[in-house]
């Protein structure tokens, strides 16, 4: 195992919009700490009913349905620029629009099991992508969204992303 995985990344490593996520994610090994979001996504959400996972909390915001799809579709982008980055990457790699995102997603088409699926998929994928880095690919630095970001930071962003978002949920949804 990379130490690098159980260093917190520095304000240097990633914008600071990202350090609310960050600041969610426990000390300790941040595959350790995917692995764990997993489990508490999986416990808090595995036995929802679709009606429930249909509903948004206030008129104008996303249902359940379409807040699960937007953590799967931004992790797949954070790990797409952690595998890019990683692997020595210069391209500045654009941003992307949430908003934008979720109408286009047919989230409220779909069952939640297999939005559920579809997360725990990507998430085996995001911690396997993490635990075959090379100790020296985890301090390298790249840019997206016009900022400078690190692999680290990347980890430790998408971590913490979901549990930002299994948060809301537990406070507004359930």
């Amino acid at each position: 195992m990379s130490a690098h995985r159980r260093i917190r990344p520095t304000a240097e490593e990633f914008a600071p919009y990202y350090a609310n996520y960050i600041a969610q994610v426990p000390d300790g090994d941040v595959v350790e700490a995917l692995i764990g979001g997993a489990e508490i996504a999986s416990a808090l959400l595995g036995d929802l009913e679709d009606d429930v996972a249909s509903r948004a909390y206030a008129p104008g915001k996303w249902t359940l349905k379409e807040v699960v799809l937007h953590c799967t579709d931004a992790e797949r982008i954070f790990s797409y620029r952690a595998l890019r980055i990683a692997r020595g990457d210069t391209t500045p790699l654009p941003g992307f629009d949430e908003n934008a995102y979720a109408p286009m997603s047919g989230a409220n088409l779909r069952t939640i099991d297999s939005i559920l699926d579809e997360f725990e998929s990507v998430r085996d994928a995001t911690v396997t992508l993490y635990q075959g880095l090379p100790s020296e690919a985890w301090t390298r630095r790249g840019e997206a969204s016009g900022k400078t970001v690190s692999v680290r930071g990347i980890a430790w962003i998408t971590a913490g992303h979901l549990l930002h978002h299994l948060s809301v949920i537990q406070d507004r949804y359930l």
